[in-house]
């Protein structure tokens, strides 16, 4: 079997259009010809596909497409759609509703969602033949998780996700776990991001791929498996201008006749599209990927990496946590305070800015 796995997908400005059009080699490109030989395609669909103008309150963006995107990523050769992410509840009920609806129109499998927070925990099987590769996605804590009383997405819990893994060996021949979490812009994990990557291998993984940093972070060889600290976008494009936001890597995977997994760049083509990276571009992407792995190796110089990252953003945090209580009542402070605290990859910045005096050495 040959699986192609594809980060964070969202029509922006300077997509929808082509998206609700058809328009897939402008999309794509060069990319069209890797899904035809494919034998699944697999991405993160990282927005509600709904015409609902009924937007959550949260920090940060709302995000959503035309239900039309459904058909065109299917009929580009897109096959399963991951749905465990920060933004697919971004227009509520309604909006996952439409775009469960979309998905299932347009003949796309999903997973990462569920009816309730037990629901959600379903695993997903991709079979061939006599393969079966589980598909495990979750997501961090961040609006859109599932509650015992509420539909969602299936969030990351360090007991129950461990046990889903383990049992998802049991049920297949190999295990893919899709993990939407990790802080944003940054290129290296924090500590408990690697520390629970590294578990869900020894729980059955045999590969991890850590979505949401919207950048490229770096990989590394543990025990049986393979874990990826940041695939980058897949098809996000021109949402920021920023280059690291506008490239990414697809993820190769087959399993005959032995098991192999590749990493493909990608870049922006146009105003509208991707395409495969190449040349100059192509080799840098993959330098970097190594020069970055590398680092991750060396313990103090990974460390000192991720600790320079929470440094850059230490003004944001404090502005936010001071903010959140100015002109609140203590018991009901500002939205971002509890938001640092209910998603862990805020909360594993503040943890790097505000360690106890027992962390410090003193």
């Amino acid at each position: 079997m040959k699986l192609m796995l594809c980060g964070d997908v969202v029509p922006t400005d300077a997509s929808r259009e082509a998206f609700a059009a058809g328009a897939a080699e402008t999309l794509f490109g060069r990319i069209l010809d890797l899904f035809a030989q494919s034998d699944r395609v697999v991405v993160n669909l990282e927005c509600a596909l709904t015409d609902s103008d009924g937007a959550i309150r949260k920090m940060g963006p709302n995000l959503k497409g035309p239900p039309v995107s459904a058909r065109t990523l299917r009929a580009s050769g897109v096959t399963d759609c991951a749905l465990a992410n920060n933004h697919v509840l971004d227009f509520g009920q309604q909006g996952l509703r439409d775009t469960v609806a979309a998905l299932g129109a347009a003949g796309l499998g999903l997973t990462g969602i569920g009816n309730d927070e037990q629901d959600a925990r379903r695993n997903y099987l991709i079979e061939q033949g006599s393969e079966r590769i589980a598909l495990v996605a979750v997501a961090e804590h961040e609006y859109s998780y599932a509650l015992p009383d509420r539909a969602g997405v299936r969030g990351f819990d360090p007991f129950d996700s461990l046990e889903d893994i383990a049992l998802a060996r049991q049920a297949a021949d190999r295990v893919i776990v899709f993990y939407h979490g990790g802080k944003e812009q940054s290129p290296y994990p924090s500590p408990r991001l690697r520390k629970a990557c590294q578990a869900m291998v020894r729980a059955g993984a045999d590969l991890v791929l850590c979505q949401h940093s919207h950048c490229i972070g770096c990989r590394e060889a543990y025990r049986q498996g393979e874990i990826l600290y940041g695939q980058g976008n897949f098809h996000f494009v021109k949402y920021l201008d920023d280059k690291a936001w506008n490239e990414g890597l697809m993820v190769q995977v087959t399993t005959q006749p032995v098991w192999q997994v590749s990493y493909i760049p990608i870049t922006l083509n146009g105003d509208a599209g991707i395409d495969l990276a190449a040349g100059e571009d192509k080799q840098r992407i993959l330098d970097e990927l190594e020069q970055r792995s590398q680092v991750l190796q060396d313990e103090a110089a990974w460390l000192e990496g991720w600790r320079g990252f929470c440094r850059s953003v230490a003004d944001r945090y404090r502005n936010g946590i001071h903010n959140a209580f100015v002109g609140h009542d203590p018991a009901e402070p500002g939205e971002i305070f509890p938001h640092y605290f209910d998603c862990e990859a805020h909360h594993d910045v503040l943890y790097e800015l505000y360690p106890t005096w027992h962390r410090k050495g003193h």
